[in-house]
């Protein structure tokens, strides 16, 4: 029987969001239904809020979850109920070429559930990133549940559904750093302070942390950054090739998504150094560069989807180095909110006064 549970939605774009009443349907082949205990407030929701990734209006904001599985539907067999997990929105497919390649980090037709949620009046919800998960409970393709350790904080296991695992995942997956790299990352963020946490767990020998506010430079320091740039005061490419021995950087990271930033992560890098574009940008923005500039340093231009992480494999190893004492998980939660303050954590975020809101259910 479908359920109705409590739920944040946008109505439209750059309207504020409110707590609606939603209708789960009951999972069906391949689906589950997720009790949610926690979900961060990403960029990326702000980004549907202002209509910066489609217009399918209205969105079910929420994808970087935690909960645990109410039931599933005919077929699932790789979680059941009980199951603590975390939420994924690239539950790959299993027979594209790239998952038959060997590379399901790129899978083409990652799936999610088939069924939609609605309003009471029957109107069809978009779930964000397919997940939609500032609610009470949420439906998901189950391929997108990736169960860990239930002994890790719900706030703390859920960041890894999105922008932490981005952030981790463009240093160690994309960008592939080594020991005794020399790493930047323009923008200090959730995701740009992940990017210092995945180069430091690497062994990057030196790590730059590049944003326009000092709060953000001082919290990227304590996540493991070895030196920082204001680049609103200070010449970035300038600043990172001073601090390289005037190379530049093996591997810089450019965690805003914005044109300027991204030429100034292309000018920073070594020569036959990577670039790794991590930031989301907007439809409207273009980019301009010299052609010749792109053949003359050589090196790689990568852009990061979801940190080209495999979840089943990268969600539980990450759990485990967080049980360690190898990296703080717990470090990127700002706050605990409930699902009516999401309109306030949206205006903190813009302001830059937190790494993360994290809405408890």
């Amino acid at each position: 029987m479908a359920q109705q549970v409590q739920g944040v939605v946008a109505p439209g774009r750059n309207e504020s969001v409110r707590v609606e009443t939603i209708v789960v349907p009951d999972p069906g082949p391949g689906e589950a239904v997720v009790k949610i205990q926690a979900c961060g407030v990403c960029h990326t929701d702000l980004h549907y809020k202002q209509g910066g990734i489609n217009d399918d209006f209205p969105f079910l904001l929420g994808h970087e979850a935690a909960g645990v599985v109410e039931s599933v539907g005919a077929g699932v067999t790789d979680v059941a109920p009980g199951d603590f997990v975390v939420l994924n929105w690239r539950a790959v497919c299993g027979t594209c070429r790239a998952c038959l390649r060997g590379r399901p980090w790129y899978c083409f037709a990652t799936h999610n559930a088939q069924q939609r949620m609605t309003l009471l009046d029957g109107t069809e919800l978009s779930p964000a990133l397919g997940i939609g998960a500032f609610a009470e409970k949420t439906l998901v393709a189950a391929g997108q549940c990736t169960k860990v350790d239930p002994a890790v904080a719900p706030e703390v296991a859920g960041l890894l559904g999105c922008g932490v695992m981005a952030g981790i995942g463009a240093a160690i997956n994309t960008g592939n750093v080594g020991r005794g790299d020399t790493v930047a990352v323009i923008g200090c963020g959730g995701v740009g302070d992940a990017a210092v946490v995945g180069a430091r767990l690497a062994g990057a020998a030196r790590i730059i942390a590049v944003d326009i506010d000092d709060r953000k430079l001082a919290k990227a320091r304590e996540m493991g950054a070895t030196d920082t740039v204001n680049s609103r005061s200070t010449d970035a490419v300038e600043a990172i090739r001073e601090l390289t021995g005037g190379f530049g950087a093996d591997v810089v990271i450019e965690a805003v998504g914005r044109p300027e930033t991204y030429r100034q992560a292309f000018y920073a890098r070594d020569l036959a150094g990577t670039v790794v574009l991590v930031g989301v940008p907007t439809p409207e923005m273009k980019l301009e560069l010299p052609l010749l500039d792109v053949f003359g340093r050589g090196g790689s231009l990568k852009s990061s989807w979801y940190g080209d992480c495999l979840p089943s494999r990268d969600f539980p190893m990450l759990i485990d180095l967080h049980q360690q004492g190898r990296i703080d998980l717990g470090a990127f939660v700002t706050e605990t909110i409930g699902l009516g303050d999401v309109e306030k954590a949206f205006a903190r975020m813009h302001e830059g006064d937190v790494l993360r809101s994290v809405v408890i259910l």
